[in-house]
């Protein structure tokens, strides 16, 4: 048994984008399980963009992690000691237990997971909050009907890609909006959007939103906001519903972006814009996972993991993310 735990702690609060000496490596002693309580060891680590909200003081999110303290994120790990019956040695769970290579937590608050279902990593993807907030994001907030035109920001990330593809299920035209052209043969040659666009290389959204979208935007799910929300509400067609999932081209903002301001636009069409939080569905996830898991079977859902590897490497597993440089689901490897 190992008796020394690595951890990575927020070192100092970042200003705008995160650098690699924002974090540190240190060591700690190992943990021990409490009754009632299960010791996990890390495999996967998910890095996230709600993360950096969190590493602000009274910032965009409504909790805060303090400097020195481990920095907060979901793992798929194996259990290697229980004081629970409910968990045994060797099982697979998920639970939020932060960036280190061990952690003993309530087995009440680990998911148990089943890896005949889908391989480790998927369960902090497919199946874990990227998931389930494409799920209801979409499903609960759009209502997507036969026909419509769905238009998806940061569309290669972890939710967009996932969002096209349910859209798709739903016999919706897909759009996606991505970072480079690989991105966007990524979407409509393997995960079968119908059209997309780099915005990187395109010089006035509006005009190719027209062009992709001859018959308007029936729906957008937004997790980039900025410019391309801006253009994209030019276009909303009559009772369009927008879902407000993330505004990452924000988060590295010192001072607030003030773009055109649109809500006129929505009194003209009659559409809905709703931010929302995957937590507020907490007792609705082991819907979204079964409906989720049903079509990752049939082969409905495709999906893409970038990897890195080692817990050292999370924080530059983490930036490289804040600045798209990432295909699918960003995840670090931290053991087998």
């Amino acid at each position: 048994m190992e008796t020394v735990n690595r951890q990575i702690v927020l070192a100092a609060r970042p200003v705008g984008l995160p650098k690699e000496s924002d974090f540190r490596l240190v060591e700690s002693p190992m943990p021990r399980p409490r009754p009632g309580e299960a010791l996990v060891r890390a495999l996967y680590l998910s890095v996230d963009p709600y993360m950096r909200g969190w590493m602000r003081r009274n910032g965009t999110s409504s909790r805060t992690v303090e400097v020195g303290a481990v920095m907060v994120g979901g793992i798929v790990g194996r259990v290697i000691e229980s004081n629970d019956p409910r968990l045994a040695v060797g099982d697979l769970v998920e639970g939020s237990l932060g960036w280190q290579d061990y952690a003993s937590a309530p087995a009440k608050a680990l998911r148990h997971i089943d890896p005949s279902v889908a391989p480790a990593p998927a369960w902090l993807y497919v199946l874990g909050m990227p998931g389930l907030t494409a799920y209801f994001g979409l499903l609960d907030i759009c209502h997507p009907q036969p026909g419509e035109t769905v238009v998806i920001s940061g569309a290669a990330g972890a939710v967009g890609s996932l969002v096209g593809q349910i859209a798709k299920i739903k016999r919706c035209r897909t759009v996606g909006i991505a970072g480079s052209g690989e991105k966007v043969r990524f979407l409509t040659q393997q995960l079968g959007f119908d059209a997309g666009f780099n915005y990187k290389t395109t010089s006035d959204y509006y005009a190719k939103l027209k062009e992709v979208c001859p018959t308007g935007i029936d729906i957008y799910f937004d997790n980039v906001g900025g410019p391309i929300t801006d253009a994209v509400i030019q276009l909303i067609n009559a009772r369009a519903r927008v879902a407000v999932c993330g505004q990452i081209s924000q988060y590295n903002l010192e001072q607030p972006d003030v773009g055109p301001r649109w809500l006129l636009q929505l009194v003209f069409k009659q559409a809905k814009v709703e931010g929302f939080s995957v937590f507020q569905y907490a007792d609705r996830y082991e819907e979204g996972l079964r409906q989720l898991a049903t079509w990752l079977r049939e082969g409905r859902i495709k999906y893409h993991e970038d990897i890195m590897d080692g817990l050292e490497n999370a924080p530059r597993a983490f930036i490289r993310m804040l600045q798209g440089e990432n295909l699918g689901k960003q995840l670090v490897k931290i053991a087998e």
